[in-house]
């Protein structure tokens, strides 16, 4: 499927701009990649475009932008109603999908955030809780191969930068927060999950990413009071 008139701004190492991405190529929607510099420095036409968050990733379709990934991903399912369905149909199981997706985002990437950025008794703090959301996490996928079923779909997206960059953040930050023992079933579905084709084939180099990720963290670190 061609679209021309969808341009996407993101950032290449973004696990918010890669949910985007993930939802586009599921759909067959071809697009143009804008990416963007940060964090340090933000375009004008990014700011022009999402004045209210200044953050990425930004959807543009038709010259009208849409902010926020997870407000994305449904509106590309909605709008390219054909061929592979992201939400679930079923009232019931997207409103599950969607109680999950903001669980996750509100628990479990504040806790990372805490567990990449800080040092000591914070950070330990920091991962416990991770641990406890993780495993928590796992009621969703019980008795199914992703957390869609037998195929992704919306929450499998909304959670999927997980698989790839939380290994990362435990190599950098030196911790474990899913392993065989606290989160069997979130760490299978890692592994299955970055072998479908759509995911693994945009996935951004993980030495580049991990370098990144180790620079980014002794900045933080080094702005502690």
């Amino acid at each position: 499927m061609a679209d021309k008139e969808v341009r996407l701004f993101g950032m290449w190492a973004s696990p918010f701009t890669k949910r985007v991405e993930w939802a586009l190529k599921l759909k067959g929607i071809e697009y143009e990649y804008m990416n963007e510099n940060i964090p340090f420095s933000t375009s004008e036409e990014l700011l022009r475009l999402n004045p209210v968050t200044k953050k990425i990733p930004v959807l543009v379709h038709n010259g009208k932008p849409l902010a926020e990934s997870l407000v994305i991903i449904e509106y590309i399912d909605e709008t390219w109603k054909e061929g592979y369905s992201i939400m679930p149909k079923d009232p019931y199981d997207l409103a599950q999908a969607r109680f999950w997706a903001k669980f996750a985002d509100d628990k479990g990437t504040m806790s990372l955030l805490h567990v990449f950025s800080k040092e000591g008794e914070v950070q330990q703090k920091a991962v416990e809780e991770a641990r406890e959301v993780f495993k928590t996490l796992e009621q969703a996928l019980e008795g199914k191969k992703f957390f869609g079923g037998d195929c992704i779909n919306y929450l499998d997206l909304a959670i999927g930068w997980y698989a790839f960059w939380l290994p990362i953040i435990e190599e950098t930050a030196n911790v474990s927060m899913v392993d065989d023992a606290n989160a069997p079933l979130l760490k299978a579905w890692f592994g299955r999950f970055l072998e479908v084709d759509v995911i693994k084939s945009i996935l951004p180099p993980r030495d580049k990413t991990s370098e990144m990720s180790k620079i980014r963290r002794n900045q933080l670190l080094s702005n502690m009071p």
